[in-house]
């Protein structure tokens, strides 16, 4: 099972494109299917498998404690493997079909207010090449609503200064450009005319965008510990991560009345319906906007 399944790995990596941590967390989560169907199950082949295995797999994980998004994940893996055994001819049948997964409630993204982003921003005054350098990236997330990854893999010639665009490449190695917004490009010309220079330590050779103290490309981890740090200093209480400041571009560019199909784009989402959950309104807002507009509530 486990070569077919290997096989199967590297073919939809590549037929869609899937980074190396997307296959990593598929091969994980098939990895724990297996290891429930050869010591509980003692299935050794996947025509051996039934529905019900599938089931019971399901059940003996939120038995150990799984929360449903993770069961639902897992699910999925074992679907499209299925999926792909059956297009490849090794099963006559797909037995995971009528599968579902546990529901779940819609997971609305937490974001900081206009004020809260703010706050955050103007806390760093942007006068030693660091600080220079964290505004700068903070900026850019907030301006573009980049993910972690993408902002890591920036270099220099991905900004278009002229157009007041970045270039980005995200999941599936897709390209797509960005505005940058006049504050972020601000900050963009300061960095590069006063504090990479410095950064970089004369290396020439050098073409990511945002550096280390060491002259070094960031890291994923090196930014969550960057913004963290940023945070605490600003009187933030609560966990900010890449991601929140994403969530916040779209939730507050939809609240300013952009179309959903713009946020879509610029986010670089392939699915219309990821986008959608931004279009969520707090129930406080909802009371406001019924005593605002209602007729009967006047």
């Amino acid at each position: 099972m486990r070569r077919e399944a290997a096989r199967f790995l590297d073919a939809i990596a590549y037929e869609r494109g899937l980074s190396a941590h997307t296959r990593a967390a598929y091969e994980s989560d098939l990895s724990d299917f297996f290891a429930y169907l050869e010591g509980v199950a003692k299935v050794n082949a996947f025509d051996q498998v039934t529905r019900e295995h599938i089931a019971d797999y399901l059940l003996y994980e939120k038995r150990q404690g799984l929360s449903i998004a993770t069961r639902a994940r897992r699910l999925v893996a074992i679907k499209v493997l299925f999926n792909y055994l059956v297009a490849e001819g090794h099963l006559r049948s797909n037995v995971s079909e009528t599968v579902e997964s546990a529901k779940r409630g819609r997971l609305l993204p937490r974001t900081l207010s206009e004020q809260e982003i703010g706050t955050l921003l103007n806390s760093i005054e942007g006068v030693t090449a660091q600080s220079i350098r964290d505004r700068c990236m903070l900026e850019l997330f907030y301006a573009c609503g980049l993910r972690v990854s993408e902002v890591v893999n920036l270099r220099v010639g991905d900004i278009r200064m002229d157009e007041t665009l970045v270039r980005c490449i995200g999941k599936g190695d897709k390209q797509r450009f960005v505005p940058i917004g006049s504050e972020a490009c601000g900050w963009l010309n300061k960095y590069l005319a006063e504090a990479r220079p410095t950064l970089c330590k004369r290396d020439t050779t050098q073409s990511g965008l945002f550096l280390t103290r060491l002259g070094k490309p960031f890291t994923r981890q090196g930014i969550f510990d960057m913004l963290m740090k940023r945070a605490k200093a600003a009187g933030l209480t609560q966990t900010i991560s890449p991601h929140v400041l994403r969530h916040c571009f779209a939730t507050h560019l939809l609240a300013h009345g952009t179309q959903i199909r713009a946020i879509q784009e610029m986010l670089g989402h392939a699915d219309i319906a990821t986008t959608q959950v931004y279009t969520h309104v707090d129930d406080g807002e909802l009371v406001n906007v019924h005593a605002r507009f209602h007729p009967r509530s006047k």
